[in-house]
C-alpha cells in the first residue's frame, strides 16, 4: 500500500482515535504487576513484572507462561465454546461448523480413540513393512510426506527470493525427532542426558507398538544414528537466518545428480506434486547427506526408521498411552512441563490448527469488533510515518541507502484481524468418529495445497497465521505485516488505557514488525520482495558494525546457570524490539507534544510506556524451557528482551532519572535505527 506522508501533523488525531481515558481496569492490571521494592534503574523487568510474576506462577501444564499464554488461554475459551456449540450433532448447521464441531468432537472423544487404537495408521505401517528394497522408497516417501510424516526432507513451495512474484518448489532437510540439529552434538552433560532420555522414549513408543524390549531397544538405537547422520549433515539455526544460505536454485536434474540413489520421478508422483524441472535446495549439503544414508542403511534400517516417524507424527492423537509417552519427553523432559494440558484446550488448538480459516471466521464473529480493525490501521500508518522520519534523521546512512529504505517501507502491506478471503476447506473430509483420520486427511489437504502453488503466481491476500493466533509478523518476501484479531486485545491494545502505555505496548509491538523489514534478514530484500542488495557497501558495513553491538551484548545474558543466549540467532528480533520501541516513542513525543503531560497512578506517560512495553513480557518460566528456548528460539527471554532494550535508550533513563553506571544505563548503547 502507498501511504501518504506528505505531513506529519495528523498523527496525534490518528493516536487518539485509538486511545481513551485511561480507566481504572487498565490502571489496577498495570499497578497489580509492579514489584516497587526493586529499582527500575537496576532490573526493570523485576520492578514492572514482579508483581505478575508472584501472582501468576507456572501451571502444571506449562513451562511457559506469560502474558501472551494469558491472553491466549482467553482466546481458547472463546474458541472452546464456539466448537462446544459446533459439535452438536445438529443437521441444521452450516459447512463450517460442521466441519470444525465435528473436528473437535472426534478429538475430544477419547473412549473411541482407544477402541481404535492403531487402525488409523494399520495402512502406513503395513506399507513400510511391505517395503521389499530402497529401490520402493522414494514413492513411499512421497506416499507419507503427503500426510504428514516428515521422515527424510522435506518437499514444500515458496516463493522465488529473486522473483517473488512466483512459487516455486522448495526442499528442505528434515527428518529429525530431536528440535534442530545441534540437539545430536552438544556434549554438556544437560545435553547428552537428554539424548539418552530421547532414545529411552523412542524405544518405548517401539514397545507400545508392540515390539519386545529387547528389539525395541534395538530400533531406538537404529533411529539415533540415522538421525544423528541426517543432522550431520544439516544446517544449524544462525546460519539458515541467512537469507544467501538458504536460497539455492537448482534444476531438478541437478538435485537428482546429487542423490543418484534416490529416484525422484516416483517420489513425486506419489506426492502428487505438479511438473516442475527448477526448484529451490534450501541446503544443499544436507542432500549430499541423505544419499550417504540412503545408500549406508539397509532395508531394515529404514523400515525401523520409517515406523517411527509414523507414530511419532500421530502420538498426540492416539490411545493415552502413547500421548502419555509423547508428553514424558517433549513436554516434561525438554521443557519442564510437569502435567499435559487439558484435552480441550489440546483439540481446540488442533483445530486451529487444521482448520485455523474455518474457526477464525466465527472467532472473528464473537471477538473482534469491527472498529477495532479501524483503529488499528491508524496505529501503523501513525507508526509507518514514525519511522520514515526517523529514517531521514538517521546520521550514518547515505542518502542513496535512505531513499530505497523509504521506497521499501511504502510498500509494506498491512493485514490486520483476518483475511479477506477465507480459505475453502470443502475439500476436506472430516468425520466426528474419526480424530486420526481427520488429522491425516487435514495434512494432506494442506500438503496438496502448498504444493498446489508451485509455478503459480503470488496471492497476496493469503495469510499465514490463523485469526485467534497471538502474535503478529513480518515476512520479507511479501514485505507485508500480519496483526491477527486474537492479539489485538489487552494488554497488547487496550481502548480504555492511556496513550503512554498503549504505544508502549501495541504501539512498539507495531514498530517491531515494521523494523524487520530492515533488520539483518529484512534488510536484504527489497521492496518488492525480490532479494537484492540496495545498500551501499558503505552502509552495509556501518549496519554489520551496529548489529554487531547487539550481537555482543545478548551473548552476556545467561538464559539459564549453563547456557548463555545467543546473539547472533536472536539478532533479528532484537533489532526489531529496539527500533520498535525507538518510533513508538517518537509517535508518543509527537501526541504530546504542546500538551500538559498528566500523570497516571503517579507515572508519567513516559514512564507508561516504558511499562506498556516491559509488561507484555512479563513471564515465568522453567529451567527446562529456559534452557530449550535458548537453543532454539530467534527471540530472547523475556528478561532481556526488557532490559536489553531500555538499557540502550538514553529516553529510559531520563524517564525514571537514572544514573549513568546503573545496571539500566548501558555505557555505550547499541543503536541501529
Amino acid at each position: 500500500m502507498i501511504i501518504d506522508r506528505s505531513s506529519i501533523a495528523p498523527l496525534a488525531l490518528i493516536v487518539a482515535t485509538i486511545s481513551a481515558p485511561s480507566g481504572l481496569a487498565a490502571e489496577s492490571a498495570t499497578v497489580a504487576a509492579l514489584d516497587r521494592s526493586a529499582d527500575a534503574c537496576t532490573d526493570f523487568y523485576q520492578f514492572a513484572c514482579g508483581g505478575w510474576r508472584a501472582k501468576n506462577p507456572l501451571p502444571g501444564d506449562q513451562p511457559r507462561f506469560g502474558r501472551f499464554n494469558e491472553l491466549a488461554d482467553g482466546n481458547r475459551t472463546i474458541l472452546r465454546e464456539i466448537l462446544e456449540a459446533a459439535a452438536k450433532d445438529d443437521p441444521k448447521r452450516d459447512p463450517v461448523d460442521r466441519k470444525i464441531g465435528d473436528y473437535y468432537a472426534a478429538c475430544m472423544d477419547e473412549a473411541g480413540i482407544e477402541a481404535k487404537g492403531l487402525s488409523g495408521l494399520k495402512p502406513d505401517l503395513d506399507r513400510v513393512l511391505a517395503l521389499a528394497s530402497k529401490a520402493d522408497l522414494p514413492a513411499l516417501l512421497g506416499h507419507l510426506h503427503t500426510f504428514g510424516v516428515g521422515a527424510g526432507f522435506t518437499l514444500s513451495s515458496g516463493q522465488d527470493f529473486k522473483d517473488a512474484t512466483q512459487f516455486i518448489a522448495d526442499a528442505d532437510q528434515g527428518g529429525m525427532g530431536l528440535p534442530e540439529r545441534d540437539y545430536y552434538f552438544r556434549d554438556d552433560a544437560k545435553s547428552v542426558e537428554l539424548r539418552k532420555a530421547y532414545v529411552v522414549h523412542v524405544q518405548r513408543m517401539f514397545e507400545l507398538l508392540g515390539d519386545a524390549p529387547a528389539a525395541a531397544a534395538k530400533s531406538a538405537s537404529t533411529v539415533m544414528e540415522i538421525e544423528t547422520a541426517l543432522a550431520r549433515s544439516a544446517m544449524d539455526l544462525v546460519s539458515r537466518r541467512d537469507p544467501e544460505k538458504v536460497y539455492n536454485k537448482m534444476l531438478l536434474s541437478e538435485l537428482a545428480a546429487r542423490t543418484p540413489s534416490f529416484d525422484w520421478t516416483p517420489y513425486l508422483k506419489e506426492a502428487e506434486a505438479p511438473a516442475f524441472s527448477s526448484l529451490n535446495v534450501s541446503d544443499p549439503g544436507f542432500f549430499k547427506g541423505f544419499e550417504e544414508v540412503v545408500k549406508s542403511r539397509s532395508i531394515a534400517d529404514w523400515k525401523t526408521y520409517l515406523r517411527w516417524q509414523i507414530v511419532h507424527a500421530q502420538a498426540a492423537l492416539l490411545p493415552k498411552a502413547f500421548v502419555d509417552e509423547d508428553f514424558a519427553f517433549f513436554g516434561q523432559a525438554l521443557t519442564g512441563a510437569k502435567e499435559e494440558r487439558p484435552r480441550w484446550k489440546r483439540c481446540a488448538d488442533y483445530v486451529d490448527d487444521d482448520l485455523g480459516e474455518a474457526l477464525g471466521r466465527r472467532y472473528v464473529e464473537r471477538a473482534f469488533a469491527g472498529q477495532a480493525k479501524e483503529r488499528m490501521v491508524g496505529l501503523v500508518q501513525a507508526l509507518e510515518r514514525a519511522l520514515s522520519r526517523d529514517i531521514r534523521d538517521l546520521t550514518w546512512m547515505t542518502d542513496a541507502t535512505k531513499k530505497e529504505a523509504l521506497r521499501k517501507l511504502e510498500a509494506i502491506v498491512n493485514k490486520i484481524g483476518y483475511p479477506e478471503i477465507w480459505r475453502d476447506y470443502s475439500a476436506l473430509e472430516v468425520s466426528r468418529t474419526d480424530a486420526v483420520g481427520n488429522s491425516l486427511r487435514a495434512n494432506q489437504f494442506d500438503f496438496h495445497r502448498r504444493l498446489g502453488k508451485i509455478g503459480k503466481p503470488l496471492e497476496r491476500r493469503e495469510w499465514s497465521m490463523t485469526p485467534p493466533t497471538v502474535n503478529a509478523g513480518y515476512n520479507p518476501n511479501m514485505n507485508d505485516i500480519t496483526f491477527p484479531a486474537g492479539i489485538l486485545q489487552p494488554p497488547f491494545f487496550d481502548m480504555k488505557a492511556d496513550d503512554g502505555l498503549n504505544l508502549g505496548a501495541i504501539g512498539a509491538v507495531i514498530g517491531h514488525e515494521l523494523t524487520h523489514g530492515f533488520d539483518d534478514q529484512g534488510r536484504q530484500f527489497a521492496g518488492d520482495g525480490n532479494m537484492k542488495d540496495w545498500w551501499t557497501a558503505e552502509d552495509a558495513k556501518k549496519f554489520e558494525d551496529r548489529a554487531a553491538c547487539l550481537v555482543e551484548q545478548f551473548d552476556g545474558y545467561t538464559a539459564v546457570s549453563d547456557v548463555k543466549l545467543q546473539g547472533k540467532l536472536t539478532l533479528g528480533e532484537n533489532v526489531a524490539d529496539a527500533g520498535g520501541m525507538r518510533i513508538a516513542y517518537m509517535a508518543l513525543m509527537d501526541l504530546l507534544a504542546g500538551k500538559e503531560r498528566s500523570g497516571v497512578d503517579g507515572f508519567t506517560p513516559e514512564q507508561r510506556f516504558f511499562l506498556g512495553w516491559a509488561q507484555v513480557w512479563c513471564e515465568n518460566l522453567s529451567d527446562e524451557s529456559a534452557r530449550f528456548l535458548a537453543q532454539v528460539d530467534v527471540h530472547a527471554q523475556a528478561r532481556y528482551r526488557v532490559n536489553g532494550v531500555v538499557a540502550n535508550l538514553p529516553e529510559f533513563a531520563k524517564a525514571y532519572a537514572c544514573k549513568p553506571g546503573s545496571p539500566m544505563v548501558r555505557e555505550k548503547p547499541c543503536r541501529i535505527w
